[in-house]
């Protein structure tokens, strides 16, 4: 011990400092002989959907073998992180994936700003040098396109059609070859629906989620194509006026429980004998009630008028790819791997019933298959049929805020509506939905991106 104190005694810095001196030394030499190896990743995917997550993974090797010496590396985070993460990894310009998937919705919010403070990089001229710009639904880039600019690969369609229940339908005398029209619809629910017992739709009267269908269908939105507000125009007023009865008031034809749990067991007992179905949700039926297999079938939604379009859509995805990429060309390899190969596309079609937006990969046999879930139905077909009647739905970086002034305009109008009824029910309905986009006007009166 005393040798130990005498070795430090003529150091003028002392012990400890001298101790970490030491330990810096020799922890520099030991990684200087053995270097730590470089990742061998070339590119980060990140995605907010399991279901993605292991369709990409199996999309992985065929890649990586046709790319030799790359290494693609596709990470699940949770929807909610990806918002804040890639935001504070655009902001410090630190761990910034790739490439990047985006839930619809959250999308815009990543185009505030001046172009070329956005995080991704425009994908049109890229399309514009292939074929695949005019191969896929048009409507489909709306959500991802600011100032001219595209930034997201769309991952679907989400085209909505009605399920219903084919055999109560049966058993109460409905003809769904009769039913055109909403107007078609209604009369049928007015004559059917019995009061916490029965309803012949799930609609809510209190999320917008079901009420934005009905606004996409008749050309409405919460934006326009150049970004302008909309939620409160003339589109969107009609379209208030004829929801709310639906779900309010003694002659509602609609209802809604809340939770997944609940309404599984409201379509198993008849509770709802129909609800709003854009593809996706058909596999989270054919997963959740499996008990009504060969009792479903899908049709497509009544029109407003007749002729007139008979779908509608609900949710989406992107795929982007960042500035900070160093390799943009072989980002954009594996987006076309993952998004636009045609076999794989059928496959990931059969698990997850979610029609891409590729319209050649339409004319896989997948799409035809019938499906005894379904009555026998073709389920691929039927939604193909309806994809590019889809409506559009444009973007803007205060989306998020848009619909959530929208759920308590609907709130809002829904217990005047069961309070009141009709009596001065269209002027409730107009100064709350004006006040609405109003609160929303101001923010976007703050920021002239």
């Amino acid at each position: 011990m005393g040798d130990i104190k005498l070795a430090f005694a003529g150091i003028p810095f002392g012990k400890a400092p001298s101790i970490i001196f030491v330990i810096t030394l020799l922890s520099g030499g030991y990684l200087t002989l053995s270097p730590v190896e470089e990742s061998a990743v070339s590119l980060r995917l990140w995605t907010f959907a399991s279901n993605h997550l292991e369709s990409y993974q199996n999309a992985v090797p065929s890649f990586e073998i046709a790319n030799p010496g790359k290494k693609i590396d596709v990470q699940l985070v949770h929807g909610d992180a990806v918002n804040s993460r890639l935001r504070a990894a655009f902001w410090a310009d630190l761990d910034v994936p790739d490439l990047v998937e985006l839930e619809i919705s959250r999308a815009g919010s990543f185009f505030r700003g001046r172009s070329e403070d956005v995080g991704f990089i425009d994908l049109l001229p890229i399309l514009k040098r292939t074929d695949y710009y005019d191969q896929i639904v048009e409507t489909r880039f709306a959500p991802y396109t600011n100032r001219g600019k595209i930034y997201g690969l769309p991952h679907d369609v989400h085209p909505v059609g009605l399920a219903y229940r084919r055999d109560l339908f049966e058993n109460l005398g409905i003809d769904v070859t009769a039913i055109e029209t909403w107007d078609d619809f209604i009369r049928i629910g007015t004559r059917i629906t019995i009061p916490g017992e029965r309803y012949l739709i799930e609609l809510s009267d209190n999320s917008p989620m079901h009420f934005e269908i009905f606004l996409f269908q008749r050309e409405g939105g919460y934006f326009d194509r150049q970004g302008n507000l909309t939620m409160d125009d003339e589109v969107a007023l009609e379209t208030l006026l004829f929801f709310i009865p639906l779900v309010a008031g003694p002659d509602r034809i609609g209802s809604d429980l809340g939770s997944n749990r609940l309404f599984t067991q409201a379509v198993e007992q008849g509770y709802f004998i129909s609800f709003l179905c854009p593809d996706w949700r058909s596999k989270v039926a054919e997963t959740d009630i499996p008990r009504m297999s060969g009792n479903m079938a899908l049709m497509p939604l009544p029109a407003f008028e007749r002729g007139a379009r008979r779908t509608s859509t609900m949710g989406g995805t992107m795929l982007g790819i960042t500035k900070a990429c160093p390799n943009p060309e072989l980002a954009w390899k594996v987006a076309v791997h993952m998004y636009f190969d045609k076999n794989q596309l059928g496959e990931r079609f059969r698990d997850s019933n979610i029609l891409p937006p590729l319209k050649e990969a339409w004319s896989h046999p997948a799409f035809d298959e019938p499906r005894d879930y379904w009555s026998g139905q073709k389920l691929g077909r039927i939604y193909a049929d309806l994809a590019e009647d889809v409506p559009p739905q444009y973007a803007s970086p205060l989306i998020e805020m848009a619909k959530s002034k929208m759920a308590s305009v609907i709130s809002v109008c829904a217990a005047y509506y069961r309070a009141n009824g009709e009596n001065g029910f269209e002027d409730f309905a107009r100064s709350n939905l004006l006040a609405a986009g109003n609160e929303v006007r101001r923010y976007i009166d703050r920021n002239p991106f």
